[in-house]
């Protein structure tokens, strides 16, 4: 889903920091091979101490963490080559901790999705909303679908005109400019009530999916280098994930 600008720049980011980062596409399986190098070169050193006690050949014993529904079970599924865990479009799918044989050097220990219990930074949990990470009824969908028309007016002013066929002369700068590019897509989409007022609703439903089927394009929603403007919160609210 992510742009694919934006994951070099992240790769860089975490790089920087000291991280071993690997990018891959879990459905197609670009990148998934080269894992297993860096599994060993972040493990050189322990491998190295048990070559010296005449320990050889011990798997790497590692963790899978994640927030949910962001592909876990999907990349350990193309990292092993079959199906060894259940996956799905929503949150929870994996319910509890498995070993997985990945291959000769590396057992991997997969884990249930986590999440905080509480986001101090409602732009966070509105993040995580719009991916599907954490429940919808979280944040309601007209909600996420207005924040979402910000985003994408600032970041990418051309995917709703392109995708919706829209005629956009100005950036959504606030919650009103984005309710009237909601109302304009629901007439785009033949969202209508009757008497022919745009369902909001049923726009905001479509929206949200057209962004997590990737019918919007490759969008990434944070970046590497953020500014208080970028991550201001719309509430200083903390957002419960429960």
């Amino acid at each position: 889903m992510a742009d694919p600008r934006y994951n070099t720049a992240w790769k860089e980011y975490f790089e920087k920091q000291g991280y071993f980062v690997s990018l891959v596409n879990s459905k197609s399986g670009a990148g998934v091979k080269q894992v297993q190098d860096i599994v060993n070169k972040a493990c050189e050193a322990k491998i190295e101490r048990d070559r010296r006690k005449g320990i050889l050949n011990r798997p790497v014993r590692a963790m899978i963490v994640g927030i949910p529904n962001v592909g876990k079970s999907t990349f350990i599924n193309s990292f092993v080559g079959k199906a060894s865990t259940k996956t799905g479009n929503k949150p929870g799918v994996t319910k509890g901790k498995q070993w997985i044989r990945l291959n000769k050097n590396t057992d991997l220990l997969d884990t249930p999705g986590i999440l905080w219990p509480k986001f101090e930074d409602q732009m966070v949990g509105l993040r995580l909303a719009l991916i599907g990470s954490i429940n919808d009824n979280i944040i309601d969908t007209t909600t996420m679908s207005l924040e979402l028309i910000l985003i994408l007016s600032r970041y990418y002013p051309d995917v709703l005109a392109t995708r919706y066929g829209l005629e956009i002369t100005s950036k959504a700068e606030t919650q009103k400019d984005a309710l009237e590019i909601l109302e304009t897509v629901a007439i785009k989409r033949s969202c209508l009530l009757k008497g022919g007022l745009p369902d909001i609703d049923r726009a905001a439903a479509f929206l949200i999916d057209d962004l997590r089927s990737v019918k919007l394009g490759n969008i990434t929603l944070e970046f590497p280098t953020v500014t208080t403007e970028d991550t201001e919160p719309s509430s200083s609210a903390p957002l419960d994930t429960e």
